[in-house]
């Protein structure tokens, strides 16, 4: 009994969920089943680790980056960085592709919920270099978007997002469902 509780509580072990929240200063976001997570990972490609495509300095921004934990090998998915907005941590860990780094933000981890490892980046570090916080895609969007000028979030001026409000509606059901469902709305 005693071997098969030992045999046991070796292959649980790993399964069991890691405490990354010791010395984080992640801020909270109010997101179901967030904690704090401050760790040690590789910055990956996502498809390049999934797939073995590994295109030159991780897809240069076109694909979605990862974190690949030091501690437990998990690849844990960087889904949104400092800033308000879902935009994504892409911008911010680019410039560390494939190196080690040490991450702070919040992590999503529910053992019951179907999608764990979620990460929310916060700042990054590479070796014993600085933090930086990881805010840098407003600055990046606006430098590749010059003409993008006007009041209002990045995204209500985006040109690829408003050519697909112009080709399918704000709904994205058509135009015609958009103007039906506007004179629903004010009627």
């Amino acid at each position: 009994m005693i071997r098969f509780a030992t045999a046991f509580a070796l292959i649980a072990a790993p399964l069991a969920a890691q405490d990354f929240s010791e010395n984080s200063e992640a801020r909270s976001w109010n997101l179901y089943a967030e904690v704090p997570a401050l760790f040690e990972a590789k910055v990956v490609d996502v498809m390049c680790e999934l797939t073995g495509d590994c295109p030159a300095n991780c897809g240069d921004g076109d694909r979605q980056l990862g974190l690949l934990r030091a501690a437990d090998g998990v690849l844990t998915m960087a889904t949104k960085n400092n800033q308000p907005a879902f935009t994504g941590a892409v911008v911010d860990l680019l410039p560390y592709c494939n190196q080690d780094v040490t991450v702070d933000g919040m992590l999503i981890e529910d053992e019951d919920f179907p999608v764990r490892n979620i990460y929310l980046v916060q700042r990054i570090k590479a070796g014993d270099g600085d933090w930086a916080k990881a805010s840098e895609f407003t600055k990046v969007w606006a430098a590749e978007n010059p003409d993008a000028k006007g009041k209002g979030p990045w995204f209500r001026r985006d040109p690829r997002i408003l050519a697909e409000i112009e080709k399918d509606g704000y709904l994205g059901l058509g135009l015609e469902t958009d103007k039906e469902f506007k004179e629903y709305l004010f009627e």
